[in-house]
């Protein structure tokens, strides 16, 4: 079995949320992590907790859906850390609004970060998991990906990203590598704090109603994403490929 501490991991979106989480647990797994993020100094933060409690990492900063910035990224990840074998593409962005209000450039936005994104990162990453024989991709999906009112934006982007996967696993897995999609449920983060302000509704009371709703009671944390990242990116997850598991503390769809 090799030994994670020769592993080197990027997480996109990495500065904060479920990124920061996964990129934390990821380092204590043993990995050494890149923590991607589009402001460099956002990521330096958790770079910092990393290193204090005796890991490596770096923080990147990248434009994911930018073709340029992503290359010369992952070549800098690869220079510094070593070869990129684990990929977590987290970043996102959301533009609610119903389809009679979105604009072009609300769609354009949300499908640049999130599918662009995945793609151009994938890419990237993918020279070095041939190479190695090993690799782990993670895409972060959403249950928005199954329907949501006032975002058709984020919907197909989190669907798309389902495609993407499964086609990952098709291509890649005759190298050892593996591709997955986690599909989170409700999770408390600054981005569905942002949808409480959206909708005009404290948030300590739109997390109570999601609960509400929840069969195991309460809605989840950064932390039950990372514990899956792990699994799925781990030695023992080799057979795990091409699927999308939906976390979201109960049945979904």
């Amino acid at each position: 079995m090799v030994n994670p501490t020769s592993r080197t991991a990027m997480v996109t979106g990495a500065a904060r949320g479920i990124g920061a989480e996964v990129a934390r647990r990821l380092a204590a797994d043993g990995f050494a992590v890149a923590v991607l993020d589009l402001d460099e100094d956002a990521g330096k933060p958790v770079v910092a907790e990393i290193e204090k409690a005796g890991g490596r990492a770096l923080a990147v900063g990248v434009d994911v859906a930018d073709e340029a910035a992503v290359q010369a990224g992952v070549d800098r990840v690869a220079a510094e850390l070593g070869a990129p074998t684990v990929l977590v593409n987290n970043a996102g962005v959301t533009r609610d609004n119903m389809l009679f209000k979105m604009g072009v450039d609300d769609w354009d936005a949300v499908l640049n970060v999130h599918l662009r994104g995945a793609f151009l990162m994938s890419r990237a990453a993918q020279k070095y998991m041939t190479q190695e024989k090993w690799g782990r991709i993670v895409n972060l999906s959403s249950i928005a990906a199954l329907g949501n009112r006032g975002q058709t934006n984020y919907s197909a982007a989190k669907a798309g990203l389902q495609g993407f996967t499964k086609t990952l696993a098709i291509e890649l897995g005759k190298f050892g590598v593996t591709a997955n999609a986690i599909a989170p449920g409700f999770i408390e983060t600054d981005m569905t704090k942002a949808t409480a302000e959206r909708l005009g509704i404290p948030f300590d009371d739109f997390v109570k109603g999601a609960a509400t709703k929840i069969p195991v009671g309460r809605v989840g944390q950064p932390e039950d994403i990372a514990h899956l990242v792990s699994y799925l990116v781990s030695e023992g997850a080799g057979f795990v490929s091409g699927q999308v598991v939906y976390v979201a503390g109960g049945p979904v769809g």
